[in-house]
């Protein structure tokens, strides 16, 4: 965040592109903290800002930019959406505030003048270094059967293996309009499927099952709106950046993938 250092070290390394990926989410993920997007909310907006401007005056042709394919606003039942669906300004607090910042400095970069702007809403990245990782406190959660299937379950989550993430980054860096793209696999899940497969998978009992009411009481809004979550298309990242997942299902990738 401080600007001038930013720059100075942006305008010796001289790149031709520049890839911003940082966040400042807690090791543990709890929907309860009020704060939990404050650090990564001013990462975003500041940082990005001071980002761009660094990446300016060292002359970068290319700024590719992390962004999330889960924050599309729901419609009356769980759907999938492309890069053109409006963004879910109408969440839940605290994520209200994470969807804002996003959509603000989505437009940051691709507005941004003198280079490329790529924008790549990664799905809920799994694999080593995760929350999904066998060490990662959502492993924890479903371990100890605090992670509930909410409801029908019927939400839809679209999941990418880290591996695969940053295969579509590199891809990013090397090909592709400007624009935003969807980095997720070929299979939007329900959180009834998902959920099972996963706890399966780190050799976790079966979750458990609590009606909306009671996600709403004990985890807030953010928890009971989950089962109206849309889900992601990768279309256009594998037509246009020529990108294909190693692992194009969850299925797959939460057995046999690295953890």
């Amino acid at each position: 965040l401080d600007a001038g250092a930013l720059r100075r070290a942006v305008e010796q390394a001289a790149p031709e592109v520049v890839v911003h990926e940082l966040t400042a989410l807690p090791d543990r993920f709890d929907r309860r903290r009020s704060d939990i997007y404050d650090a990564t909310n001013r990462i975003r907006d500041e940082g990005t800002r001071n980002l761009l401007e660094a990446a300016r005056a060292a002359a970068a042709r290319r700024f590719v930019c992390q962004s999330i394919a889960f924050a599309y606003a729901p419609g009356p039942r769980p759907e999938v959406k492309d890069e053109d669906a409006p963004l879910n300004l109408g969440a839940p607090p605290p994520f209200a505030e994470g969807v804002r910042v996003i959509g603000e400095m989505e437009r940051a970069v691709l507005d941004a003048d003198g280079f490329e702007g790529l924008v790549l809403r990664y799905g809920w990245l799994y694999g080593p270094g995760t929350y999904y990782a066998q060490n990662g406190s959502t492993a924890q959660e479903v371990r100890r059967r605090r992670f509930p299937v909410i409801g029908s379950g019927a939400g839809l989550f679209s999941f990418v293996h880290v591996d695969d993430a940053a295969d579509a980054t590199v891809a990013a860096v090397q090909r592709g309009a400007p624009g935003v793209y969807n980095v997720v696999d070929d299979e939007p899940a329900a959180m009834r499927d998902w959920l099972p497969a996963y706890a399966e998978a780190i050799g976790a009992r079966r979750p458990l099952r609590i009606p909306v009411w009671l996600a709403r009481l004990a985890a807030g809004k953010m928890a009971a709106a989950v089962n109206l979550q849309p889900g992601a298309s990768n279309a256009k990242a594998k037509s246009e950046l020529g990108w294909e997942p190693r692992w194009r299902s969850w299925r797959e990738g939460f057995r046999e993938a690295p953890r």
